[in-house]
């Protein structure tokens, strides 16, 4: 049997398979229902690792051992494999979560968290910075930024980023308005879509539409600065990058020029 290197690399990648279990299970697949040896010989995998491999997958969920001599096996629907698969993700996801939120009060994170601090103490403000390539990863990044802000996060974005901003920060902007945090936005709404996502921001912001700057940033308590070096209508989610700065002096001085442009921005209107 023969199966193209591309279509068993995707088999890994999707269902998490090394190899030999990606090539005989596709065997098995083929076959219905089969022995050790004759899957071997379909997979080209090597006799001494296929009932490795088959005892593999079976606990994985994808085969199932039918007894008798010689021992058979029976392939599950590829269906049902990936409900299986799912299932199994998500149950991992679960208890890692569970894991990794039991370690907030231990040990672990109180020393962790000392050697962090201490290790910022012996540094510089200025030195704080860093370039984040990725939007998911500028996303986590300005979260946790925002996250920590105590009186204002201002910020500037463009139609789509507006958007984004329901999507991914939603959360984290309700929290810190009920906190008292400030919270200012300005950005082109100037589609149906951005209008709806201001409407939406209104109630844990101040919104307001500008056409004549275009820029990506937030500055945080008027100290930490996270701005994109490109526009997001040219360049891939993926190559997307931001610099994170901490930075009193220029994030305080744009602060200021913000301020200017806001009181004459306008708020939009209604969708």
């Amino acid at each position: 049997m023969i199966v193209k290197d591309e279509f068993l690399s995707k088999l890994r990648r999707y269902f998490s398979l090394n190899l030999y279990e990606a090539k005989v299970w596709t065997a098995l697949l083929s076959r219905g229902v089969s022995t050790a040896g004759e899957l071997s010989d379909i997979a080209n995998v090597p006799r001494s690792r296929s009932y490795d491999v088959l005892e593999s997958l079976e606990k994985k969920g994808f085969v199932v051992m039918k007894i008798g001599k010689p021992i058979k096996y029976v392939a599950v629907p590829p269906t049902e494999v990936l409900e299986r698969v799912k299932k199994n993700i998500s149950q991992e996801s679960q208890d890692q979560i569970k894991q990794l939120e039991q370690l907030k009060n231990t040990e672990i994170i109180n020393e962790l968290s000392s050697l962090h601090t201490q290790g910022v103490e012996l540094i510089e403000p200025s030195d704080l910075s860093g370039s984040i390539r990725g939007r998911t990863n500028l996303y986590n990044h300005t979260e946790f930024t925002i996250r920590e802000a105590e009186s204002v996060v201002t910020i500037m974005t463009s139609t789509q980023g507006l958007i984004r901003k329901v999507e991914g920060l939603f959360p984290v902007l309700q929290d810190l308005n009920k906190r008292g945090v400030k919270i200012r936005i300005a950005a082109p709404i100037n589609t149906p879509e951005a209008k709806k996502a201001a409407e939406t921001l209104k109630d844990v912001a101040e919104v307001r539409h500008i056409d004549h700057i275009s820029a990506r940033f937030i500055i945080v308590d008027g100290e930490e600065l996270i701005f994109m070096v490109m526009p997001d209508d040219a360049v891939h989610p993926t190559y997307d990058i931001g610099i994170w700065v901490n930075t009193p002096y220029f994030a305080s001085a744009l602060e200021q020029l913000f301020e200017l442009a806001w009181t004459n921005l306008k708020v939009p209107a209604k969708k």
